[in-house]
């Protein structure tokens, strides 16, 4: 059992105020608006879906978004979460077996699922999850809705497209015929001076936070995790799980997606009012 490991900082640690936490981020400013009730899972529309992973103060109600598609969608049976490696602990690729712990209860790991995935340089590894927030983050949102699913998390390391495409084609051949959503776990921009990462001058943090994630955002909206992954790089943006939106890509479009949406984009100069410190947060799901 992995037990929590940024409950009481990214998220309300006891049960009542964390489902009190989530509900709101769907209620907030930012957030769509309403909680919605989860549909009775029927064919599948949504292969996969970007979610952020920030503290639920800042990205929660940008997470709604991805939550409240889902959950109209009808939860599938099992999801795959990739999650970028911001600690370098573990190997490049690493696939957590041990069930997960929220103070909304466990969540099961689909070890079929997650033995199919292991091989090929994608190793079985708990230590690289141990620190690690940006998989967890996104659980309270999925066991809001009281719906049963297990899942697979992976926690990427190495972002770069040969490691994309090695991950997002295993996935995809794993998930063949099993009702499964793979969902890519990343914040955009890092902007202001204490991310190393200024604006220029006469720009908002959260101004240059949207011009820088637009190129970002045009990729992924074109299905293009190649183009995504070189565009990161080329313009430097400071986005921590590139790779991880660029292998989702990769294992949606093989499971026969063919559309992006982005259902909501922000910063957390929305929230904070913060001129000089953005992080950007975006919600897609893929088709």
């Amino acid at each position: 059992m992995r037990e929590p490991a940024v409950a009481g900082m990214f998220y309300r640690r006891g049960r009542d105020m964390l489902r009190e936490q989530v509900a709101g981020c769907f209620t907030r400013p930012l957030g769509p608006g309403r909680v919605p009730p989860a549909a009775k899972p029927g064919a599948r529309r949504i292969k996969g879906a970007v979610f952020p992973h920030a503290g639920y103060e800042y990205s929660g109600p940008v997470a709604a978004h991805s939550a409240a598609a889902l959950a109209a969608d009808g939860f599938p049976e099992t999801f795959v979460i990739i999650g970028p490696n911001h600690h370098g602990l573990g190997s490049p690729i690493a696939v957590g077996t041990e069930a997960f712990q929220t103070p909304l209860g466990n969540v099961d790991i689909d070890r079929e699922l997650a033995r199919k995935i292991i091989g090929g340089g994608i190793e079985e590894d708990a230590v690289a999850h141990m620190e690690e927030h940006s998989i967890e983050v996104q659980l309270p949102f999925l066991q809001f809705f009281g719906a049963p699913f297990k899942f697979v998390p992976v926690c990427m390391g190495d972002q770069d497209i040969g490691a994309a495409v090695l991950l997002g084609e295993r996935i995809a051949s794993a998930v063949k015929g099993q009702d499964a959503v793979v969902v890519a776990s990343t914040d955009f921009t890092h902007a202001g001076e204490n991310y190393g990462h200024p604006p220029p001058r006469g720009m908002s943090a959260g101004d240059f936070a949207r011009r820088e994630d637009q190129k970002a955002i045009d990729r992924i909206l074109a299905l293009d995790p190649a183009g995504l992954v070189e565009t990161v790089r080329k313009n430097h943006i400071t986005m921590c799980g590139f790779g991880c939106v660029a292998a989702m890509l990769v294992a949606t479009s093989k499971m026969g997606a063919r559309k992006a949406t982005l259902l909501k984009y922000a910063t957390s100069s929305d929230v904070s009012g913060d001129d000089d410190l953005a992080v950007g947060y975006g919600a897609f799901v893929i088709e």
